[in-house]
């Protein structure tokens, strides 16, 4: 008979990481079962022989022959970037003038095309099994709400914020530190915490397209709550590096500018973070920063190797970022396996368990999310089904693994979103292949 607060029993292989770096704490259970209540929380783990029996009255929700594993965090992608996947030059500050600029400027207040984008933009994260994105949207609010309002349509959470810049950009996405002052307010008072999947992230773009009014405006925000998430962009390029020095003379170092504007602290999320000294790493453990490496827009643009090992050797708290769209997927097994190279080009270790938390259980825990990364008691049901038949490759290197990280491994290379058969948030399912 069910126990009091049961709603429903999940069967299928369940295939986790529950610890970070390291820490060989890769878990899987080949005939599992999740028990949730009616919230959509887990009550019990275990393996289905044993929890059919004791739940025998609830209903099933049967995935046998599927994976199912907890959801992404994607923890730095680019709303307004959605059409320009995959547009080619030589380097960052180029591609920002020629491409990207030009194409942000269409994501300006609410109208279809906005809408559409939206729409397509969230089912692209869902259709990849992320229920949980850092968003930089457009420097316009409306444009903004509209995105908020899908994520609230669709039922996966978001950390979200209006890009704040208004200097070294096309004066049509400028905005000056008063009406961005009056965007931010209103999209704070209207959407942060409106419930738990539903956060506020100020986005100062980076230190060049933001002046020093900006900055500090955006620092008092920061300063009066502490719930609200902050983030930007730092040390993706040498080129970058060498401006912001001459736009900041009287800055220690790049991170200096944000250091000593109050931009950083335990729920800033600094994307890249490429090119670093001792006194720079030192200084972002200091303030228990968040950072989001995004592999696949590093190689893309050709702006450096990030130290993954070295990183979360030293206990940063590194994460995973598609950043499309200089990145070029919306898929985080892409990401994986991208970062996976770019640890071997630099003679680093990183196993498939290690990567694999960076976009769960490590990410969960950096942002905040307690209840999130992970599939057991007393955590949110946010998990993914991944269906191996679907591409036959990925099916034959599974039955050929011998341990849950060559599983790992075989998804990481060979899983994409014709995988994925379902996405739920809570119990709920957000996204079911068609």
């Amino acid at each position: 008979m069910a126990s009091k607060g049961a709603a429903v029993l999940i069967r299928g292989h369940i295939l986790q990481v529950v610890s970070e770096f390291h820490r060989n704490g890769t878990e899987e259970i080949h005939d599992g079962a999740l028990v949730l209540d009616r919230a959509g929380n887990i009550l019990r783990k275990g393996s289905f022989n044993d929890l059919v029996h004791e739940y025998s009255a609830l209903p099933v929700r049967d995935y046998t022959g599927s994976v199912i594993l907890p959801s992404f965090f994607d923890t730095h992608i680019h709303f307004p970037q959605l059409d320009m996947i995959g547009s080619c030059a030589e380097e960052l500050l180029l591609w920002l003038q020629r491409y990207t600029f030009p194409r942000e400027a269409a994501f300006r207040g609410r109208n279809k095309f906005v809408e559409e984008a939206a729409e397509n933009f969230v089912t692209e994260l869902a259709s990849n099994g992320t229920s949980c994105a850092v968003v930089y949207s457009s420097s316009c609010g409306e444009a903004t709400d509209v995105l908020f309002e899908e994520f609230e349509r669709r039922g996966l959470r978001v950390i979200l914020g209006k890009t704040s810049m208004d200097r070294h950009c096309p004066p049509d996405i400028a905005v000056d530190a008063e009406q961005d002052l009056l965007w931010t307010e209103k999209l704070i008072s209207k959407w942060h915490n409106k419930t738990d999947r539903l956060h506020y992230a100020l986005t100062p773009r980076f230190a060049p397209s933001c002046t020093n009014e900006l900055m500090a405006m955006l620092a008092n925000v920061y300063a009066s709550d502490s719930s609200l998430y902050l983030q930007t962009h730092y040390a993706e390029n040498k080129n970058e590096i060498d401006w912001v020095a001459e736009l900041f003379p009287d800055a220690k170092s790049y991170l200096d500018v944000y250091d000593s504007r109050g931009l950083l602290g335990s729920k800033t999320i600094l994307a890249h973070s490429i090119h670093t000294n001792e006194v720079d790493e030192a200084l972002l453990l200091n303030h228990d920063v968040v950072i989001s490496h995004c592999p696949t827009s590093n190689l893309f643009l050709g702006s450096g190797l990030f130290k993954g090992e070295g990183y979360l050797e030293q206990g940063q708290r590194v994460t995973l970022g598609t950043d499309v769209g200089a990145g070029t997927s919306f898929s985080q097994w892409q990401t994986m396996n991208e970062a996976y190279k770019i640890a071997q080009l630099r003679q680093e270790r990183l196993s498939p368990s290690d990567l694999f938390a960076l976009a769960t259980v490590s990410a969960a825990k950096h942002l905040g999310f307690t209840n999130l990364g992970r599939l057991d008691a007393n955590y949110a049901a946010d998990f993914q089904v991944i269906d191996p038949k679907s591409r036959p490759i990925l099916e034959r290197h599974l039955k050929m693994a011998t341990s849950a990280d060559e599983r790992l491994a075989a998804l990481m290379h060979f899983a994409d979103d014709r995988c994925l058969l379902e996405l739920n948030v809570q119990g709920q399912a957000v996204y079911k292949r068609t």
